[in-house]
């Protein structure tokens, strides 16, 4: 292992944290896009566009940045290369901007866009910083580096705006909602009641997901903007632990403020076990009968013996008749 500025049991737990955000964040993101495209009801929603971006982006992070960030903290040093190396903070930058400006158009291409430069060496460059053995942006030749303009820019003003755009939709519509009552007369329930409530499930799962957010990667920022000589580094490994955390827990929180996410999932589970025991070359028995059902094959030779069956017994029936009418 190499010489750090971390203690070991900050490493050792950064490694352990990465391993376990990586699959966890991989599955649960994943099964999260499966639930989007398979249910139409979730596709019918506002929401669906930036939660699908927002997946995305975080199954990018847990499958590419976090493997790499947790053999850099299990060796304590960078061995995969200088080409990787430039490609690292790539990744992991243009993500926290994806999660940030996803509702905007073409937010993809504008996000890595701002790290060109950087990744050319026009302004500031991608490489590995010895210290902390890690890649990431460092200041070019003459001392300058856009880490402080990207924390403004790609983090400060969109989270500003966040915050203002969503008060101003929660008090328009708390007025919207109160004056439509007051003028109408009309009951809290009904199918106006039901969409409120609906509406209501989604606006707090979309302002938790920011909070998390902003819970997540404010350390992170304010450290690597802040403290660049890395004086607190305990304080640097905690902040990159929550950074990572935040492409794992957006599934938790989908399931847990609304509905329609847990029928999806639900369904998904079921989907899968159904189709694991179908394919299972030793079938239990408990399961044999709802199998058979399902064989369309099966089902109408059951059909054809009830009807043969039933034919024999309607013959046996007009047989006895006829008996008797001749006696």
């Amino acid at each position: 292992m190499g010489t750090s500025i971390y203690p070991d049991y900050a490493t050792i737990f950064a490694a352990v944290c990465a391993s376990i955000f990586t699959v966890v964040g991989v599955l649960g993101n994943a099964i999260t896009i499966i639930a989007l495209l398979k249910c139409p009801k979730l596709r019918s929603h506002a929401t669906t566009a930036f939660v699908l971006s927002l997946c995305i982006s975080d199954l990018l992070l847990c499958s590419m940045s976090l493997p790499l960030q947790a053999i850099r903290y299990t060796w304590q040093k960078w061995t995969l290369g200088e080409a990787l190396c430039h490609v690292f903070p790539v990744i992991l930058y243009g993500n926290v901007a994806v999660s940030l400006l996803s509702m905007l158009l073409f937010v993809w291409l504008v996000a890595f866009s701002l790290l060109i430069p950087p990744l050319l060496g026009i302004w500031g460059k991608m490489g590995l910083d010895e210290m902390t053995f890690s890649c990431t942006i460092l200041p070019d030749e003459a001392g300058h580096s856009p880490k402080k303009v990207f924390f403004l820019v790609g983090f400060l003003i969109p989270c500003i705006v966040i915050i203002i755009s969503y008060t101003c939709i929660y008090w328009t519509v708390r007025r919207q909602r109160l004056r439509l009552r007051s003028h109408s007369g009309l009951p809290v329930g009904g199918p106006n009641g039901h969409r409120e409530r609906e509406d209501s499930r989604l606006t707090t799962m979309m302002l938790t997901i920011f909070c998390c957010f902003l819970l997540c990667f404010l350390p992170l920022m304010l450290v690597n903007v802040f403290d660049n000589e890395v004086n607190y580094p305990v304080a640097h490994v905690l902040a990159s632990i929550m950074c990572w955390a935040s492409g794992v827990i957006n599934p938790f929180i989908y399931a847990a403020s609304n509905r329609n996410y847990r029928v999806a999932y639900t369904k998904l589970f079921r989907r899968l076990i159904f189709w694991s025991d179908y394919v299972s070359p030793m079938p239990s028995k408990s399961m044999a009968p709802s199998r058979i059902s399902k064989d369309p094959s099966v089902q109408i030779q059951k059909d054809v013996s009830k009807e043969a069956k039933d034919g024999d017994n309607t013959c046996a029936i007009d047989i006895e008749n006829k008996s008797k009418d001749t006696i």
